[in-house]
């Protein structure tokens, strides 16, 4: 099991000061909170690997306004911007990570280019990330990472979760 999750991403800088817009990882309900260390990767040149969460400004159900303790300008967030943020397992809610599997079994999955694929078996937890199985109707199971650049909607209330994967990823 990792030590470090990724939990949240850097969408965009926020202000002058080095705040953010920051939203959850697919998935997860947003989790960072004040005090809470994080490692920002990729790492970027010149800007920092680790700071601690100063403050958190809900923006909705998994964003915040976000600022670092040792994020003071729009420079140094300027080159964070884009970055994912890693915290450990244990500074974690416990079971917080069981969630997405409980409440996503059973949901469908549609690709923008493939249609539909089939409904989510379980959440897969790699040595690199998280992954989505799918079970196509044909019977293989379909794996699918779990990331902000492929997940491009969970609907709820039509219990459907919309992914968008690279050409070629399908046929694994």
């Amino acid at each position: 099991m990792r030590t470090w999750i990724d939990v949240a991403h850097l969408a965009k800088t926020k202000n002058l000061q080095g705040g953010f817009v920051v939203r959850s990882a697919a998935g997860l309900p947003f989790l960072l909170e004040e005090g809470i260390e994080v490692a920002f990767v990729p790492p970027a040149l010149d800007a920092p690997r680790r700071a601690r969460v100063e403050t958190v400004v809900p923006s909705g159900e998994q964003a915040a306004v976000v600022t670092f303790d040792i994020v003071r300008d729009i420079d140094t967030a300027e080159k964070l911007a884009g970055c994912h943020c890693l915290v450990r397992r244990a500074d974690l809610p416990e079971g917080v990570l069981d969630a997405p599997e409980a409440d996503w079994a059973g949901w469908q999955v549609r690709d923008a280019c493939a249609g539909m694929l089939g409904m989510v078996a379980s959440i897969e937890e790699m040595p690199g990330q998280m992954m989505l199985e799918v079970a196509a109707p044909d019977g293989r199971a379909i794996l699918i990472p779990l990331v902000d650049e492929f997940v491009v909607e969970v609907d709820e209330d039509a219990r459907l979760i919309e992914v968008d994967v690279p050409s070629g990823l399908l046929d694994l």
